[in-house]
């Protein structure tokens, strides 16, 4: 059954086939689904490769935007992320551009207890001071991070009453009173764009690799740094702070991201009930704080 989100099916035939036309040296190599979210088909080839294909318009561009720019921020990153190694183009058989990148191994660290990842923590400090710096005129622009804010949030009050959430009225005015503070008044700085635990993989208990940098972009860095309550509980969210010279209006923006991205995340919880999870976790951690 498709995915009632996908435009396309990505299949073994249809990656086997791909893989035959533009890179025939990979195409007899061990094929396995790795998963499949709302932007992104993954399935693993051989042992050490995966390839990664769009299933909707809307995110065809954003391997793209990785394929142009993750061979240049790689570098100055201290862990490792997924610079493509072969690139596809659009044929008869599928109409975008898709990659071929490294696999790791590692756990998303969503499948991991929340207290555990504590102890990387400043691994992922570590990895937003050498990522946060400005960035050129020409990274990629996305109007849903980094951008400030609207305290109003009609669209965002929608979501809310359309998933029925606990703690509506809390949720919609915490979030009103923290994205009221002062704006980003800095230049606009690399940032991931989208560093949720299900984008974090850890392995034997430090951070092996951040992925999916299809919403990298510039500007604030509050949208980053609501990792801060989606992934972590105070503890390790004291220890990514101590490491991060952020002023309090920053993390008063970042902790409303938190809760509008933990709303977000809830918003197919069926198909993606990792997901939907996050999310929860995230609004009972915004909310305590």
């Amino acid at each position: 059954m498709v995915h009632p989100l996908l435009e396309i099916d990505v299949t073994q035939e249809l990656v086997r086939s791909l893989l035959r036309e533009q890179h025939p040296d990979l195409a007899d190599l061990p094929l396995s689904w790795a998963g499949t979210g709302w932007d992104n088909a993954l399935w693993r080839v051989g042992e050490h490769l995966t390839a990664r294909f769009p299933v909707r318009e809307v995110s065809a561009p954003l391997v793209t935007h990785e394929q142009r720019w993750l061979p240049v921020l790689a570098p100055l990153l201290p862990v490792d992320v997924p610079v493509p190694v072969r690139v596809g183009v659009p044929s008869a058989a599928y109409p975008w551009a898709w990659s071929v990148v490294p696999w790791f191994d590692g756990v998303p660290a969503h499948h991991t207890p929340v207290p555990d990842r504590t102890a990387w923590a400043p691994q992922l400090a570590e990895f937003f001071l050498a990522l946060h710096r400005p960035a050129p005129a020409d990274a990629p622009a996305n109007p849903f991070r980094g951008v400030p804010l609207d305290p109003r949030a009609e669209v965002l009050v929608e979501r809310v009453e359309r998933l029925g959430l606990p703690d509506a009225d809390r949720i919609l005015e915490r979030r009103r009173d923290l994205a009221a503070a002062p704006p980003w008044d800095g230049p606009p700085l690399w940032l991931h764009g989208d560093p949720h635990p299900a984008n974090l993989l850890a392995h034997d208990g430090r951070l092996r690799a951040i992925i999916d940098f299809g919403d990298v972009t510039s500007g604030d860095p509050a949208s980053d740094l609501a990792t801060a309550w989606l992934t972590f509980d105070a503890e390790g969210r004291a220890r990514l702070r101590e490491r991060l010279a952020y002023d309090s209006s920053t993390w008063r923006r970042a902790q409303a991201w938190a809760l509008h991205m933990a709303v977000v995340l809830q918003m197919h919880p069926v198909d993606h009930p990792h997901l939907a999870e996050i999310g929860r976790h995230g609004i009972s951690q915004a909310l305590s704080d």
